[in-house]
């Protein structure tokens, strides 16, 4: 499995309610996406960062979400740039099941 960090800086500080609210309007468009298996929004408890944390089948399912155009969208809706790093997850820890998962 692939994870990846999506982050943008805030130009504003940002409350989790305010977070909530903006994170609750993309939520749909990831609903039903190709190869993604989970996404966590985020704010920082500074609040002067966000973004996303995906649960990807593949870097190729990752790669065509993060097209020219989302990093457009991204920009425009958040004021900045996103950053993105990938990380592989070969093992999880899963409480709600009680195992351990090995991608």
């Amino acid at each position: 499995m692939l994870v990846s960090i999506v982050t943008f800086r805030l130009s504003e500080p940002w409350s989790v309610e305010q977070a909530a609210a903006v994170f609750q309007s993309t939520a749909p468009k990831y609903v039903g996406l190709a190869g993604l298996k989970r996404k966590h929004y985020y704010v920082s408890e500074q609040g002067d960062r966000a973004g996303g944390i995906y649960f990807w089948d593949s870097r190729a399912a990752a790669d065509a979400c993060y097209t020219d155009d989302w990093k457009a969208m991204v920009t425009a809706k958040y004021g900045a740039p996103p950053e993105i790093q990938f990380y592989e997850v070969p093992v999880s820890v899963n409480n709600l099941t009680g195992q351990i998962e090995t991608d």
